[in-house]
């Protein structure tokens, strides 16, 4: 049997065992385990405990239970609820302003935790209720609230963008300052729309009513841009020490985490049972990222060992004879494919070892690269039929809320990040500018 062929079975007996509904990890793992045995005999069981020694030497993972447990902790003490209120009172007055302020929630929110998942379940248990009883279009603000919750994976902390510079042997600190400008680019774009769109159809963001706007006063208004206070002191004392050389990038994670449960003292509810809550459910998070990096890294072994990146390298340029901006698209367009039944995560881990030494190879940025596999990602995350943002807001939507709805809601902003994605395709600056000025110094 070729290389090529047994390449070709393995990757297809992972996709078989996904779709099945087994675990990623296990998915993965076990194709890598059982292939490695097979074409090694006793020795290929040297590939598994490689890559666990490779996992647990790597210093920067440390960041990944720190951000999380920073993300949980700002969202379980209602940090993230004090910020809706802010965003609620100050944008009511604006057709559509409460939706605006969502996108603007949903960028903090980002800015703080890293993870589009979080942002999913502040969106929708905090702000989908509150714009639904003022009114808003059903529709519309669904389609706001996810994808406001996809820019968790693109702005920094990115948690995303860690793993890929990992995979990637990039800088985390130039991929997350590489996905800062995209990332606003695509909360300005969709806040665009909702301006636009609520102008032209103001039944659809109805605003505050008069008495309402009446009953808060200047005073209060001013009390209430406190609650925008502690998540800038927590990014900039995290992000902003990390890029002033103060910190490390492990180092700043830990001081996003202390910030966070600071900020919870501070605000009088840390609790044990916030501790616990929050403990909880990083432990978790993170042991669901570390056994599917371990199996990636298992199975990326095995798949270099039998030569596969020089055989798909081969099969573009040679047997199709594409271009490099051919195979680019082609590399984007299975991950929107892949997006439709994996996440992020395991679509990152499965397919970069594979495509990363490629795209080196056609002689494009890495880390440009990185933030275009970030947007596809978001568009994937929301494409029909199985898009993971889709069925995460079906499962924590309120019953109004038909899954048709859910499918109707995305069309126009699949449409902006496509729109997105084209642009920081077309000039790669809007990605690489910031990097390249902050490094240059």
């Amino acid at each position: 049997m070729s290389y090529e062929l047994i390449a070709i079975l393995m990757f297809s007996s992972m996709m078989l065992m996904l779709l099945t509904g087994q675990r990623v990890f296990a998915a993965i793992g076990s194709v890598a385990v059982i292939a490695a045995l097979l074409l090694w005999g006793d020795g290929g069981s040297e590939i598994a405990f490689s890559a666990s020694m490779k996992l647990m030497k790597w210093y920067p993972l440390l960041t990944l239970p720190l951000f999380i447990f920073m993300g949980y902790m700002l969202s379980e003490s209602g940090i993230a609820e004090d910020l809706y209120k802010m965003f609620h009172v100050w944008t009511g007055g604006l057709h559509g302003g409460l939706a605006i302020g969502t996108v603007g929630l949903m960028v903090m929110i980002s800015a703080m935790n890293g993870l589009s998942v979080a942002g999913m379940a502040i969106g929708a248990t905090i702000a989908l209720p509150e714009l639904l009883r003022r009114g808003y279009d059903k529709v519309m603000v669904t389609g706001v609230i996810q994808a406001g919750s996809s820019l968790g994976i693109l702005v920094p902390p990115s948690v995303v963008l860690v793993l890929y510079g990992m995979i990637a042997r990039q800088p985390v600190g130039k991929l997350w300052l590489a996905g800062a400008i995209p990332g606003l680019l695509l909360a300005g774009l969709f806040i665009l729309y909702i301006v636009v769109r609520c102008r032209l159809q103001p039944e659809l963001g109805p605003t505050l009513s008069e008495e309402e706007r009446k009953e808060i006063t200047w005073s209060e208004k001013i009390r209430l841009l406190q609650a925008g206070v502690i998540p800038l002191f927590i990014f900039f004392a995290m992000t902003g020490l990390f890029l002033m050389g103060v910190t490390s990038l492990v180092e700043s994670s830990a001081v996003g985490a202390t910030a966070a449960t600071l900020a919870a003292a501070f605000k009088r509810r840390l609790t044990f049972r916030l501790l616990h809550i929050t403990t909880e459910k990083t432990l978790q998070i993170s042991c669901m990222f570390m056994w599917i990096i371990l199996a990636a890294l298992a199975f990326g072994a095995v798949f270099d060992g039998l030569g596969a990146v020089r055989a798909i390298e081969g099969f573009f340029v040679g047997d199709l004879g594409l271009g490099p901006w051919e195979i680019l698209l082609l590399m984007q367009l299975s991950y929107i494919v892949m997006g439709m039944f994996l996440d992020d995560t395991a679509m990152l881990v499965i397919v970069a070892p594979l495509y990363v030494p490629l795209v080196k190879v056609l002689g494009f940025d890495l880390v440009w690269y990185g933030v275009l596999y970030t947007i596809t990602c978001q568009i994937a995350y929301m494409t029909p039929p199985f898009g993971y943002n889709l069925f995460l807001m079906r499962a924590m939507a309120p019953p109004e809320i038909s899954l048709t709805d859910i499918y109707k809601s995305i069309i126009p902003f699949v449409a902006i990040m496509v729109f997105g994605l084209a642009l920081v395709t077309i000039f790669p600056q809007i990605a690489l500018w910031l990097p390249n000025l902050y490094y240059a110094r």
